[in-house]
């Protein structure tokens, strides 16, 4: 009898298994296809176009595996209930990310994945910068986890990027690098960094701005962080989309004072605009491209306000966003190249722009997307 109770027991099993499946396979053959993750902030892979080449070279299967994984039923929350899972087990990383002690989180960067050969590339491209554009500053903005190190899990560890702003320093020159780590370490327990994103905040940027100022001889400008205005309070940033945690949101502030300035913004050689801020972002997941429009290739500002015929061009990643508006009023006009969407030449382009030597250069990004993204042609 117990042999019996046994096979019924494992055919119910068999059948209850392969009812699920039959339910899942049939709610993804319902369903219509979603081409963005508002979650995850990002476009999903479609349903590739099967043909023999894709067959037999292989690539098909890949992507096919792909869109089914993107396109699961209810992707987000097994996204989430494979995030807890992950916590019951005590992992001390999610997907890239710690989940700190006080609820926020901070991305992960292992030292085996940023090696000196690398660092070596990037450096190397520096140089080359500077010596034919010797007015260059250098501004590689630490990321949380070497700011904020006391909130990481117990023997978490992280990439020095106090040994690669070392390697920049000797390799430019000290008097071209500015060092934003003991300025970010003073104010660590402050949020300088979003709690669900991977940038620093606005009044990180403020102290960033500090340091700038401070290193090219200007009297900054005054701006109290008591004055700092929330535009948002509903920022999960990309962080968040890894997990996809139900956690507080973070909040989107600025200087109101650099949202009364005339200004005139031309981004890409086409579109116009009247402000640092674009308010329409706000309504949805990535809230941070309410700075500068997101991502553009190149950014042309000129200035009502400064008057003195000097001029920046600035090489950076999205960490400057947050900061041209604080420290656009010392030029009349400022050129923003992102190399990420840039496919022409650099030194082609700046020839045009730096002109002479009342324009300044000053390279900004965070650590670790200078030593994966620092590129040019």
């Amino acid at each position: 009898m117990n042999l019996e109770n046994e096979k019924l027991h494992a055919g119910m099993t068999v059948a209850l298994l392969a009812l699920v499946l039959l339910v899942f396979t049939a709610a993804d053959l319902l369903k219509a296809d979603r081409l963005f993750s508002e979650t995850e902030n990002r476009v999903l892979a479609q349903k590739p176009k099967l043909s023999l080449e894709g067959i037999l070279s292989g690539s098909y299967e890949k992507e096919y595996e792909s869109y089914a994984t993107d396109q699961f039923v209810h992707r987000d929350t097994w996204v989430m209930l494979k995030t807890r899972m992950d916590i019951l087990l005590e992992r001390k990383a999610i997907k890239g990310v710690y989940l700190a002690e006080d609820g926020s989180l901070i991305e992960q960067h292992l030292p085996q994945n940023y090696d000196q050969a690398m660092a070596d590339k990037r450096v190397g491209l520096l140089r080359e910068l500077t010596e034919r554009y010797p007015q260059t500053l250098v501004m590689l903005a630490p990321t949380a986890d070497n700011i904020q190190s006391y909130k990481l899990p117990p023997y978490a560890v992280s990439y020095d990027q106090r040994q690669l702003l070392s390697q920049v320093k000797e390799a430019v020159g000290e008097e071209r690098v500015i060092d934003l780590f003991p300025i970010l370490e003073e104010h660590r327990e402050e949020p300088v960094y979003y709690r669900t994103d991977h940038h620093w905040t606005t009044l990180g940027a403020y102290y960033a701005y500090l340091e700038w100022a401070r290193k090219v001889g200007y009297p900054p400008r005054s701006y109290d962080p008591k004055d700092l205005q929330t535009v948002s309070d509903t920022f999960l940033g990309t962080l968040h989309s890894r997990i996809n945690l139900p956690m507080e949101a973070d909040k989107i502030q600025i200087f109101p004072r650099t949202n009364n300035r005339k200004v005139k913004i031309t981004y890409d050689f086409a579109k116009e605009d009247d402000s640092y801020y674009v308010p329409s972002y706000l309504e949805g997941k990535n809230q941070y491209g309410y700075f500068l429009d997101d991502n553009h290739a190149f950014i042309e500002i000129e200035t009502a306000y400064a008057a003195n015929g000097k001029e920046l061009f600035i090489i950076k990643d999205s960490y400057a966003n947050s900061l041209i508006p604080i420290l656009a009023p010392h030029y009349e006009k400022i050129y923003v190249l992102d190399l990420r969407y840039y496919n022409g030449s650099l030194f082609s382009l700046m020839e045009q722009y730096v002109t002479h030597s009342r324009v300044s250069v000053l390279v900004v990004y965070n650590c670790i997307h200078f030593l994966e993204d620092f590129s040019y042609r």
